[in-house]
């Protein structure tokens, strides 16, 4: 089975050559390798490089294993790239497997060789154009930055949109958004057949992979079984408005655990780190400032989101939502939760101040899109109600109401525009209708 991630491709042609170490990041098991080993190399082949300069090696593989050894893969590498009349395109799969050594030229018991080291020396040789994925322990998106500063070019992958996933669905697409929004769009899901294959594959990635990374990466010993319930917590309330406090006081009254709010603080950015989930600030968009607490949180793929809960939770309004935010960041918008305050009558006819919200507020550069999700706006009432923030959003910027249902696209007399999911997802103009 083919898919295709066009988005990524390009992406990475834009980057050919641009004289820095292409790191190819992202949730594990999303695609990363196939991307590179598969998509990007017959790409290369098209326009004319012969598999002679496209030198690849996996460090998982077991029969690869020596050059986990810094040392041993920067004498592989240099090897393969001795004619410097031809061009080489090096690609190295889960850089995190380099073992980091002492150096063995130094005497100084903390001068360290690692995988960097090795990245930036080959970096500096003229015929050889680096790629690299990396995921796990130490590749993680906070590291990025750190280990490599201005001489790395992240590219971020992301599970399958529902555009790539619909593409490459083999079944009555009719059912394609029931089984997106059940199972989320890791590629190999697409081969798994049976609801038990797919959840059992879920969910062991979930026990043997994301969670063995953060605990081995942050190095937690003995609260394995809290970061598990954190996960279950916020699965459980996805898309909520919720901050640190509130989940330390859950876990109080709930698991009759005492956890410091900032201990939750840091678990959470431990799984935001392993590009398992997403923190979303609210946005005030009258006063154009950003509110510290509370906020809301996302998972990278709805699937391992549905996973944690044994399927039990399946809100597809919560799931719509996140589904949305997903797109949207695919897409490269910058996303925030929009808060619209406002001056209103209590019932005792006391004037209070009161806020509405708005789904999300998308910005790219000169676009800004006020989006709400709405599983149905089947009567007056019920549209009256989710268009109520967005009418109280003074600029003209687009506002959109995203629904269910497939429906065609229409305006009312407000300039709001109104779309079927399916829609919005799979034609990614359609917001500008």
């Amino acid at each position: 089975m083919v898919i295709k991630r066009d988005r990524y491709l390009r992406k990475l042609i834009s980057k050919k050559e641009n004289g820095l170490i292409k790191v190819i990041t992202g949730v594990r098991r999303c695609g990363k390798s196939y991307l590179l080993f598969n998509l990007y190399h017959e790409y290369l082949n098209s326009i004319g490089i012969s598999d002679t300069n496209i030198i690849e090696l996996a460090l998982d593989e077991i029969t690869n294993a020596r050059y986990r050894n810094p040392m041993e893969l920067d004498a592989f590498i240099r090897a393969q790239v001795m004619d410097k009349s031809q061009k080489y395109y090096v690609f190295i799969d889960e850089i995190q497997k380099v073992s980091e050594m002492q150096n063995p030229y130094v005497d100084d018991e903390t001068a360290k060789i690692g995988f960097v080291d090795v990245l930036l020396g080959l970096m500096k040789i003229r015929n050889v154009d680096l790629y690299v994925t990396g995921s796990n322990s130490r590749m993680l998106s906070s590291d990025i930055l750190t280990e490599f500063k201005d001489r790395g070019d992240e590219i971020r992958v992301n599970p399958l949109t529902y555009s790539e996933f619909y593409a490459a669905f083999d079944g009555e697409k009719r059912y394609a958004w029931r089984q997106y929004y059940t199972y989320g769009g890791m590629p190999l899901i697409l081969s798994k057949k049976t609801h038990e294959e797919k959840s059992k594959y879920l969910k062991d990635l979930f026990a043997k992979t994301y969670l063995t990374d953060v605990l081995e990466h942050n190095r937690i010993l003995n609260e394995q079984m809290v970061l598990e319930d954190l996960l279950n917590i916020v699965s459980s309330s996805v898309g909520s408005l919720t901050n640190p406090t509130k989940l330390a006081n859950t876990f109080q009254s709930v698991k009759h655990i005492s956890i410091n709010a900032n201990t939750i603080s840091k678990y959470l950015d431990f799984f935001i780190d392993a590009f398992i989930m997403c923190k979303v600030c609210r946005y005030d968009i009258k006063g154009k400032k950003y509110m510290d607490t509370p906020l809301k949180y996302y998972f990278t793929d709805i699937g391992l989101r549905n996973a944690r809960l044994n399927f039990r939770q399946q809100e597809e309004n919560h799931i719509m939502e996140n589904v949305i935010f997903n797109e949207l960041r695919v897409r490269e918008y910058d996303v925030d939760v929009g808060v619209v305050e406002y001056n209103c009558q209590d019932g005792n006819g006391k004037k209070i101040r009161t806020q509405l919200e708005v789904d999300f507020v998308a910005n790219k550069e000169s676009k800004r899109y006020y989006i709400q999700s709405a599983l149905s706006i089947d009567s007056e009432e019920k549209r009256a109600q989710e268009i109520n923030s967005l009418l109280r959003v003074a600029d003209s910027f687009k506002k959109i109401v995203v629904v269910k249902d497939d429906i065609m696209p229409w305006h009312d007399d407000n300039g709001i525009l109104y779309i079927g999911i399916e829609q919005f997802l799979l034609e990614e103009d359609a917001v500008d209708i």
